[in-house]
């Protein structure tokens, strides 16, 4: 894999998305030092995307990704990414990973992803979401800057975006609960640093940012915030890419909720490269709890 600077937020990125090939289709992904109790979810979903990338043939790029959250990742373990190839066909090629830990001396699976990746073709149809109108990235406070005055509430956030400089439009810990039609929170995110130009690099890195904010969407119409009440799980996560995406770039995160249900909250995301083009979407339902119960 090409390198890159080894002194920016982009090379810790990489070291996390740079698999170790232990054998035919079995990639091996590490995890960074965390004060967290369990694996950041996108971590593994952008592991995992990775792995698929490397098995598929030169011309052909992953177009969408549907998968699981099967367990939470235990941060101490190495994670085993083995890679099932499902489909190569003259168009179109499909890949199965599943992501394994060790638990009490067994195997268990902790993750699961489909991809699909396909030859690109002249486009019959063409439309997209236009971007919302927003103030330019570099008018915006950044992540440190805002949740500064919520001192230790901050610090799991902060652990988690030490590689993605993020330019929020709002306090994510404000609690003013929303209403329709204006339920949808956006924030502008980036690589820090320069990554590799290699596609499959950025649609991994973007799978990884993905999870950064999109299920605080869920606690947006009941005022929850971050570090409130409540805590969430992730339970799906799936990611469209329509347009290449530099994920070193400002693109712009626009996320939102249209259901929820028996607990759990369907969250729906946007992203925005700076110069308005529609680059992925984005799904996930997950599991949101109350602290008091």
């Amino acid at each position: 894999m090409t390198q890159v600077d080894g002194s920016s937020q982009a090379a810790a990125l990489m070291a996390v998305l740079d698999l170790e090939e232990r054998d035919t289709d079995l990639y091996v992904g590490q995890t960074p030092r965390t004060p967290l109790q369990r694996i950041f979810g996108g971590q593994v979903a952008g592991q995992a995307l990775m792995a698929a990338s490397r098995t598929l043939p030169g011309e052909r790029a992953v177009h969408s990704l549907h998968s699981y959250f099967l367990r939470p990742g235990d941060p101490h373990e190495e994670i085993r990414y083995a890679v099932e190839r499902i489909r190569d066909g003259r168009t179109f090629s499909t890949r199965r990973v599943i992501a394994w830990q060790r638990r009490r001396g067994e195997d268990v699976a902790i993750f699961a992803l489909t991809a699909d990746a396909a030859v690109p073709e002249s486009p019959v149809v063409e439309h997209a979401l236009p971007m919302p109108e927003v103030p330019a990235p570099d008018t915006l406070p950044t992540l440190p800057e805002v949740v500064a005055p919520h001192g230790e509430r901050a610090a799991a956030a902060l652990a988690i975006s030490q590689a993605v400089e993020q330019r929020l439009l709002e306090d994510p810990f404000d609690r003013t609960p929303k209403s329709p039609p204006d339920t949808r929170t956006c924030v502008w995110m980036r690589v820090a640093g320069r990554l590799p130009e290699d596609g499959s690099v950025h649609r991994s890195a973007l799978t990884f940012v993905s999870d950064l904010t999109l299920l605080s969407a869920g606690l947006a119409r009941s005022g929850g915030g971050w570090g409130g009440e409540y805590v969430g799980a992730s339970l799906d996560h799936a990611v469209w890419f329509h347009a290449p995406v530099r994920a070193d770039e400002w693109f712009l995160y626009e996320t939102d909720s249209p259901a929820a249900s028996g607990g759990r909250a369907l969250c729906f995301g946007q992203i925005w490269a700076a110069d308005g083009t529609h680059v992925a979407t984005v799904t996930q339902q997950g599991l949101i709890r109350s602290l008091r119960a």
